[in-house]
Order: C-alpha cells, then structure tokens, then sequence
C-alpha cells in the first residue's frame, strides 16, 4: 500500500489548485492527485472555438442526468460533470466570472464571519488562479499570463456577428454597461472574460504544467471509498489498490461525486445507509442535502444573412477544415474567434422585492438578494445553439441566440443513495421550479428580455424568424415555456454545505474545510459552499482549492 502525506481526490478546479498549491510548498510533502477519468492529453481539446463540444465526448463527462422534474413535465435534466484531467474545467464552456462581492460577504458570514471567504481574500486568490502561480507572483490586469495560463482574456469587438445586434438590442433596451463583470459588482452588460489566452482555453490541468517531483498524478483510478480506523481516515480504497495518508485525505470530486465517497465509507444520513446495508461509520443527515443549481432557458430567432458570419463559417467545411488548420500553426483565424466572443450581462428585476413570493422568503435571504451587487438573472450573447439543438436546419445558421439564467433560485435539492455498489451514482433530484419565487422570478426574467431587447427595434430589424421562443406573452406561456426549455448551467452546489466551526445542522464541513466528527478528512470543492455564487462557477471553485491549501498550510506548518 504506497503512502503519502496528503491525497487529494479530483483533478478538477478546486483539486488541482489544491494540489498544485500543497506540492510547491517549502516542506516538500509527498502529495498524491488521483483522478478517476484519463489524461484528456489531445491538443484539439484545446481548440478555443469548440469549447462548446468536449461535453459530449463520452469519455471525458461521467454523464449523469436528474431525477425526473415534476415541475418541469416530467423531465430529466443534463448534469455533465467533467471526469479527466482538469474536471469540469476540462468540459465547460469556458466562462470566467468571479461573481458578486456580496455573495463572498454571505459565505463569509454562514462560515462564522471567517474572513478568509469574504470578497477580499477571495478575489486575490482568484486573480492568482488566473494569471500566476505562487503567493509571490501576481498578475496584474489582464495582460500575458506568466502561469499557468489561465488568463483573463477581454473579447471586444463585434462579437460574432457583423453588426452585433444582440448587443445593441440590450444597449437599446437601457441596459447598463459595466467595464468589467469581475470587479466585484457584475451589474450590468460586459465583454464576457474567458479562460482562454491566444486561440488556446485552458483548464486546470495547466496548474500542474510543470509539476514538482512530489506530486504524483495518477489517472483512470476512481476512488471508491475510504479507508478509515475507527472515525480517522487514513487513505482511500480504489477498485484495486489502496492509498495511504500519512496526514490528510482532501475530497474534491465534485458536488454530485464527493457525497458519494463519504457515503459510501458510512458517513452520511443513517436512513439511507442501512437502507443499503451500508455500515454506519457517522450519522451525519446533512450529507447530499441542499443541492442548488442556475438553470437557463434559450431564445433563439433567425436572423438576415447580412446580420452575422455564422452561415459563411459554419455552413462551408472547408473553410472549417482550413480554420483548424491554421489554429494548429499558430492558435489564430476563425476558431480562435467564432464561438469565443459574447456578451454576458447580470440584472435585477425591480418589481420582484414587492412580489409575495420574494416577501415570503426567510429575512437573512431577502437581505441577500437585495444587496446591490446579487443580480437576479443574467442574460448570455451569441450562444452556439446550433451544437445543442437537434437537427438544426442549416439554412438557418444566420441566427441569435440569447440565454436567460435564472439566480438565486431557492429550491432545495438533494442527491441520495441508489445503491451499495459505489459504481452506481447517486440519485440527483434538484426539484427544479419547485419554488413559487424561483416560477416568479424566471417568468419576470424571461419576460424582462422579451420586452426590453427581443422587441427593440434594432433587433427586430434583423429578425427573420422565431425559431425556439415561448407560445405567448402571458405568465402561464412563459413559464411553460421554462418547464419545455429548462437546461441546468452545471453549476451545482451545496451538498456537503460549509457551516461555522461551532457547527450547524444543516453543515458537514467547518470552515476549515474538515469534514465534522472525522478526523483527516477535508472536502474542498463547490460542494462546500454555502451560498451559491452569482455567475459561472469556475473562478470560485479555483479559488476554494486554493482557501483550502492555505488552511491546510497553515495547519501543517508547510511552509516553514
């Protein structure tokens, strides 16, 4: 059995940083990464333009779907997860945003006013994950990266389109416009920041480009459970090999995949455990609760064929052939730009505070949502739906598709056990619109951009046809509508919650990160966090590896 001093399970945002971090430490501790997916080592993985399309490839994405929704017709919803080298990060569609500064505030404050999860320490730890490796090296502003490439990159210009009426349709629409969504404030309408540099995204796994020899990467091993003496992890159990921890086991396999583990090692609600004659190591109810998700659904309208470029490009497989070509010499032409540049806006909904629905809420979520920075929706330029949408009619490349996300929906969701065989994944239910303020709140949004950009004159200008767009105006329409069209953003959290050190019911880690009433077991991923942050979720769940590190650092003495 090979012993480390720490193994970190998942090579997503959150593992990777945290690895990476622990290795490059004065101690020099044998530090373990394993990852049950594979090396996702081809270079046409990287290709900026086709980001959109690695979630499909079946070998990089666990593949799992929801429960059946009873409040979305009966379906069952999308819930990619990345499995390979970078996680998720190696699959999404690239987005960089921090997210709000009130949001940090809230987590801080849930976590028991620790500071290290407020808008201040976060958003350092973040600019570091985006441009630099190492406490003492910064990246300032968004220029060339020094490492590990994960630069900010600004998308200007006319966004995919020769005459960029989506954006116009906003700016018409009184939409404000804000210079940068990652300040801490992403009110308003931005260039959308990705995490691609020079035609090239990047993914976690850039954060271990040049690993120290104490790092130890191994793929295609999943971790099945733990290895525990009595309430003491001490290593983990693959389907083959043991792995021992001298000091710590870090859990970082996502929100759907870490409760797993601890389930199926018998930490978890006592109900489902013995359900399963699984051996009850600690009753702890809270683990897989409180699973929470953005969803989104899509407008899509044809548009004239002098409006964009998408037909000329994507329409002709030559000139697609040719493109890659010339992105394999040296990262530029069109791959490096079509499907790379979009708009992304966050807004709230005035009329919602009056709403009974919203004054129905608990008193401390209220405050949240009507803190100046928490947007109530966002909107999403330039989308690529003719990847997603079945046999989309090539004549029809010339369009525009506008994604309306839905924020700080307040469904609860929970993820449980199916089975005793830990190759069986859990049952995810995030009991979608099962809210009447989240029903309210995606019609008012839905709504909001129907009236205020879809019927612009300069949007409407260009408009040939509706192509996927909801039956009507009225609320029932709308919120048929979302039920049809409703896809999860795969941003899910929550369900090994953060609570304060004294404890909380609903909690399973302490801001430390350590899983409660177990000793050397952290989790650290976006199955921690307590709040859910208003954007895509990639920038934070870097940024809780690296809080993790730096507790576990600390803890240890590793930089002595």
């Amino acid at each position: 059995m090979a012993t480390y001093d720490f193994i970190v399970v998942g090579s997503g945002p959150a593992g990777s940083a945290l690895a990476s971090s622990l290795s490059r430490t004065g101690a020099k501790p044998s530090v373990l990464l394993l990852e049950a997916g594979g090396k996702n080592s081809d270079p046409n993985l990287r290709v900026d333009g086709k980001r959109w399309l690695t979630f499909t490839n079946e070998e990089m994405n666990w593949g799992f779907k929801t429960a059946p929704q009873e409040h979305c017709d009966g379906r069952t919803i999308d819930y990619s997860g990345g499995r390979g080298l970078g996680g998720s990060s190696a699959i999404n569609f690239g987005v960089f945003t921090i997210g709000a500064r009130d949001d940090y505030e809230e987590w801080a404050r849930v976590a028991g006013n620790d500071t290290a999860f407020g808008w201040n320490a976060t958003r350092e730890l973040q600019r570091e994950a985006a441009g630099a490796r190492g406490r003492e090296v910064r990246q300032a502003g968004h220029g060339e990266p020094r490492h590990p490439r994960l630069a900010q990159s600004w998308v200007r210009g006319r966004v995919g389109g020769r005459r960029g009426a989506d954006a116009r349709g906003l700016r018409e629409g009184g939409f404000p416009i804000n210079p940068d969504h990652n300040s801490g404030d992403p009110i308003g309408m931005s260039a959308l920041i990705s995490s691609a540099h020079k035609g090239r995204r990047s993914t976690a796994q850039d954060l271990y480009a040049d690993k120290p020899e104490n790092l130890t990467i191994v793929t295609c091993e999943k971790v099945r459970k733990l290895l525990l003496e009595g309430r003491k992890v001490v290593g983990v159990e693959t389907k083959d090999t043991k792995y021992h921890a001298s000091k710590e086991v870090i859990i970082s396999a996502g929100t759907l995949n870490s409760p797993a583990i601890l389930m199926h090692s018998g930490i978890g609600p006592k109900s489902q455990l013995e359900q399963h004659n699984i051996p009850v190591v600690l009753d702890v109810p809270a683990v897989g609760q409180g699973l929470r998700d953005h969803n989104f659904c899509p407008l899509v309208y044809s548009r004239s064929e002098t409006s964009t470029a998408r037909k000329a490009f994507y329409g002709d497989q030559k000139t697609m052939d040719a493109a890659l070509e010339q992105w394999k010499q040296d990262g530029t032409g069109p791959w490096s730009k079509f499907a790379c540049q979009a708009g992304i806006g966050f807004f709230k909904l005035p009329a919602l505070p009056a709403h009974p629905s919203f004054r129905a809420l608990p008193a401390s979520e209220q405050a949240l949502l009507q803190k100046p920075t928490v947007p109530h929706y966002e909107v999403f330029t330039h989308f690529p739906m003719h990847w997603f949408l079945p046999a989309f009619p090539p004549e029809k490349l010339s369009y525009s598709c506008l994604l309306v996300f839905l924020y700080n929906a307040q469904a609860r969701g929970e993820v449980t056990l199916q089975s005793a065989d830990p190759d069986v994944p859990l049952k995810f239910d995030p009991r979608v619109l099962s809210e009447e303020f989240d029903r309210t709140a995606a019609v008012m949004a839905l709504r909001d951009i129907l009236d205020r950009v879809v019927k612009s004159e300069e949007y409407q200008k260009d408009t040939v046809e509706a192509m996927a767009v909801p039956t009507g105006d009225s609320d029932e329409e709308l919120l048929a509508y979302w039920k049809k069209t409703i896809s999860s953003s795969w941003h899910m959290t929550g369900t090994l919650k953060m609570g304060p050190a004294g404890g909380a019911p609903d909690a399973v880690v302490d801001p430390d990160f350590r899983v409660v009433g177990i000793e050397g077991l952290r989790v650290a991923d976006m199955s921690v966090a307590p709040v859910l942050i208003s954007g895509h979720i990639q920038a934070a769940a870097y940024a809780t590896g690296l809080t993790c590190a730096e507790k576990v650092i600390q803890h240890h003495g590793l930089n002595a």
